[in-house]
């Protein structure tokens, strides 16, 4: 995943693009880079590497490099952006949230027509310079988002920074969001609005599906009206988003709190806590309890001031380390006692089956697992989500193959209905895989409810395969 913030502002931008993006640290660990622009000094960048660091240690000390009133920042999981480059629609800088399922057919366009490509990530084109030059292939920057909106096959938000303004862009399905607020003197725009309240701005408007703005110090213009479709990630709420955080206008945390509420209203499991695996499972644990009356603790601690996100590290042995290392079981809280957690998903399974010996260990007599969304049976084709390197590592597909010897698109459609017996021996055997006491899993129309948009609205293609480009 990535997440971006720009700013442009009456009097320096720096700070405002700077503080904005590193609230988007929850959504990359790879690279992060600022772009800003003086009339004085021109276009400044810089990029760094996240995965021995966080975004504000990497930038804090070359912050006083930069000057100027409008700017754009970046933390990616993939490539390293933003790019800069001029073409005929001028010099320009160019952020993106993405995914492009079709970039080699896209790069072998390019080569055809002898185009060159000088910027690599992981050893194959960068994904934003291709985007960037789509755009360039425009008679205008406009036409030219339309470009990215008819050849891109996957998901692109995008912001661009020109000399003047900043031109943002959501995805043509609204896979991403994309959000402009305002503040005496400024605008921003950002993916998270958790970016805007310490810097005093005010959520002005949510961009809607393809919608393209151009943003002043002054104000904002639309420049293109939004599509009429909409296919925003409802896996926002269960998992990506930070809690203060809200898209289309519903709040991360209410969302989570409902979702708990849900699973507690088709449980009569008995407990003698409830608790949720952080982070983002405290959310809809705490719904749970609230629903259910049962005691909200906490059965280990985590512990972050030396121990890095789990996912940073490059090696899947310094990962695991890291997985077990900063989660500290509270012997005193589990040890005879019988316990329902409660996480967002589950992806691989290996950091929760893992987790669930520990407690065993430490004297929790019952590990009761009640997740927030349904099972994950189709890979994301459209962000880059998963956080597992292969679709066959997925728990559902490693529970499927050992019950059909294969897994094939018709089984998927089969395994995703909860109403069936096939169902039932997926979830089965996932959870003695896991070594837990009970599994459930979140039906999908009350996560759809709890979330409040219409279903049509939302993109749940991981758990029913139903979204297409």
């Amino acid at each position: 995943m990535s997440g971006f913030f720009g700013a442009v502002s009456k009097t320096s931008c720096v700070e405002d693009v700077f503080y904005g993006t590193d609230y988007h640290s929850h959504l990359g660990t790879k690279r992060a880079g600022m772009a800003v622009y003086s009339p004085e000094r021109g276009f400044q960048r810089a990029i760094h590497s996240l995965e021995d660091g966080y975004f504000r240690t990497k930038f804090e000390s070359t912050l006083s490099e930069f000057s100027g009133n409008v700017g754009i920042g970046v933390i990616s999981d993939t490539e390293a952006q933003p790019i800069l480059l001029t073409a005929h629609l001028g010099r320009f800088a160019v952020a993106t949230v993405s995914r492009i399922v079709n970039i080699a057919e896209l790069e072998k366009r390019y080569l055809g027509q002898r185009r060159t490509f000088s910027e690599l990530s992981h050893g194959a084109i960068n994904p934003t310079e291709l985007v960037a030059m789509l755009i360039a292939e425009g008679d205008t920057v406009v036409s030219g988002i339309e470009n990215v909106y008819s050849r891109v096959k996957g998901s692109c938000s995008m912001l661009i920074l020109s000399e003047e303004c900043i031109i943002a862009a959501r995805d043509k399905l609204g896979r991403t969001p994309v959000i402009i607020g305002k503040k005496a003197g400024a605008y921003a725009v950002t993916f998270e609005t958790c970016a805007f309240p310490n810097m005093d701005f005010e959520t002005e408007k949510f961009l809607g599906p393809g919608e393209v703005v151009r943003l002043t110090a002054d104000g904002w213009e639309q420049l293109r009206k939004p599509n009429e479709e909409m296919q925003v990630c409802a896996f926002l709420w269960v998992y990506f988003g930070y809690p203060p955080c809200s898209y289309e206008g519903v709040n991360v945390d209410e969302c989570r709190f409902r979702c708990g509420a849900a699973l507690a209203r088709n449980d009569t499991t008995e407990a003698d806590f409830v608790a949720g695996v952080p982070d983002s499972g405290i959310g809809h644990a705490l719904g749970y309890s609230n629903a259910r009356g049962i005691p909200l603790k906490r059965p280990y601690a985590k512990y972050t001031p030396t121990w890095p996100r789990s996912f940073m590290p490059q090696s899947q042995q310094m990962r695991d380390l890291v997985a077990k290392m900063k989660l500290i079981p509270n012997e005193s809280v589990i040890k005879g006692k019988r316990g329902i957690l409660l996480d967002d998903s589950i992806v691989r399974g290996t950091q929760l089956k893992d987790n669930t010996r520990d407690l065993h260990e430490a004297g929790m007599t019952e590990v009761h697992m009640r997740i927030a969304c349904p099972p994950l049976t189709h890979p994301c084709e459209f962000l880059n989500f998963s956080r597992s390197r292969s679709t066959m590592d997925l728990a559902t597909h490693i529970a499927i193959k050992e019950l059909e010897g294969k897994v094939e698109d018709d089984l998927l459609k089969e395994y995703s209905e909860p109403g069936n017996g096939k169902f039932q021996a997926m979830v089965e055997r996932i959870r003695r895989r896991l070594g837990l006491t009970t599994l459930r899993y979140q039906r999908l129309p009350d996560l759809v409810d709890a979330i409040g948009l219409p279903k049509e609205k939302l993109c749940t293609h991981c758990w029913d395969g139903s979204s297409r480009f």
